[in-house]
């Protein structure tokens, strides 16, 4: 490393975020750069470990401390290159990942760990401020054409990587615009969809094809992709929402996280809602039932649309502050974490049970509660609400449509089954992100799209055919 003391002369500096009370006027990301010379001092922190864990902690495997260290030396190029080399989609994940690998670093044992995920957005960042991000279209292609289904981060790094390999990729999105839930599940505060749009942008020059608009399945039959491509990968999600089956959930004003997190952000890019369907938190009292990620973005959107107030109830208890012996470093640990959204005001309550919705003339205005923590006083209270939030996660991808016409074969939590090359029961047909694994990170999302992409690719290299003589 190039400063081998850094980390005891450079204390950790977090990351800076715009005021509260100008961001919440706005839908522009909460988070602001750094300086080069401060990113040059936190990459300086990276300590010379012999055995570095945050590569342990990172499911794509970054190469941390190499390009931490020539960042460190300001050799800006070098660091972007070695940071691409595991990671498509760098600017991405460098805002919405909860960067496990900061959690699993060897400084982290006794002192603050190295913002590792702050550095990769001042490398990322740099790169497209200089131009060094730049398309690179394969010299040679293949003839072979795959097909992707769903443009999130699992079929886009999916479609990088195969495209990278020379074969035509068409990916196949059945929402008008290209993302999938980079573009409608995640607030602008996060990620504003112009970071989003000029990779895309990238993408189409290298030679990747999106379709959009296109419900495989429904507008396209499924059975034309056995004919018309080498090969499938379904990277369509896990947006089977869970429900909260009470009594009252009949009740208007009662709405699933997704739904309202699409439709924010959809109005956002001037797409027009009926008022008839509009989901609207203004002069509104919010209950946001789930206490997750997808709860704390649906919390930030209800301040940024005038909420009269915003409660956050979540069924489990608070979780502790520091790690506890059943989360041992180097692991990612259950933590009590405050999001930008929480810091923007609102209420979180924890051990809560909803029994019922109640409500007048066809609309909610209470829930009935329970606490189910070993406190003293009343165990059951009301809160009021006229516009209610389920942000209870995902269960699993829908079962109808193209993954029913194709015959996949699910697991018991209703993913789509895969073996250990990533194909399913169907010759040809691979499954990667959230709908072979679940629910769960776009950084293990993009590991899973690159990941499929050289099982897709190894089988087309040692297979006679392909699907169906192709």
């Amino acid at each position: 490393m190039g400063d081998i003391k850094g980390f005891l002369k450079v204390k950790r500096q977090p990351v800076k975020y715009r005021p509260v009370c100008e961001r919440v006027k706005d839908y522009r990301e909460t988070a602001m750069l750094r300086s080069e010379k401060d990113s040059g001092l936190q990459a300086s922190r990276c300590m010379d470990c012999g055995t570095p864990f945050c590569h342990w902690g990172c499911p794509i495997g970054n190469y941390i401390p190499e390009w931490n260290d020539l960042l460190f030396r300001g050799q800006w190029q070098k660091a972007f290159t070695l940071l691409s080399a595991t990671n498509n989609f760098p600017e991405i994940t460098a805002r919405l990942c909860p960067a496990a690998c900061e959690y699993s670093c060897v400084l982290g044992i006794n002192d603050e760990p190295v913002t590792i995920r702050q550095n990769e957005l001042e490398v990322i960042e740099y790169a497209f401020k200089t131009g060094l991000v730049k398309p690179r279209p394969p010299r040679k292609r293949t003839g072979k054409e795959i097909a992707i289904i769903g443009s999130g981060p699992a079929g886009l790094a999916c479609a990088d990587q195969l495209n990278q390999a020379g074969y035509m990729v068409i990916v196949f999105e059945k929402d008008q615009r290209i993302g999938g839930l980079l573009r409608y599940g995640i607030p602008d505060f996060k990620l504003e969809k112009q970071i989003l749009d000029r990779r895309l942008e990238i993408l189409r020059k290298e030679g990747v094809v999106f379709v959009g608009g296109m419900q495989v399945g429904k507008d396209y039959p499924a059975g034309n992709l056995m004919k018309d491509f080498s090969a499938v990968c379904i990277a369509c999600g896990s947006r089977v929402p869970r429900d909260l089956k009470i009594e009252g959930r009949q009740l208007k004003g009662i709405h699933f996280a997704l739904d309202y997190l699409i439709q924010a952000n959809k109005r956002l890019s001037g797409e027009r809602i009926a008022i008839d369907e509009l989901i609207d938190a203004k002069d509104k009292k919010v209950v946001v039932i789930g206490g997750g990620d997808t709860g704390a973005d649906c919390t930030g959107v209800a301040h940024r649309q005038g909420a009269k107030r915003v409660v956050q109830i979540e069924l489990l208890p608070k979780p502790p502050e520091c790690r506890t012996p059943d989360y041992p470093w180097p692991s990612y640990p259950l933590l009590y974490r405050t999001s930008t959204s929480h810091e923007e005001g609102g209420i979180r309550q924890w051990s809560v049970s909803t029994k019922k919705f109640t409500g007048r003339n066809g609309r909610v205005e209470k829930l009935l509660c329970q606490r189910l923590a070993q406190e003293p006083g009343e165990k059951e209270f009301e809160i009021e609400a006229d516009l209610v939030i389920l942000a209870l996660g995902f269960l699993h991808p829908e079962h109808s449509g193209l993954t029913r016409d194709l015959g996949l074969e699910f697991d018991t939590k209703g993913n789509v089954k895969t073996n250990e090359d990533y194909m399913t029961n169907i010759e040809g047909v691979f499954a990667a992100g959230d709908a072979r694994r679940g629910q769960s990170l776009v950084v293990w999302a993009i590991s899973e799209g690159r990941r499929a992409a050289d099982r897709i690719d190894g089988y087309l290299k040692t297979s006679r055919h392909g699907i169906q003589g192709c």
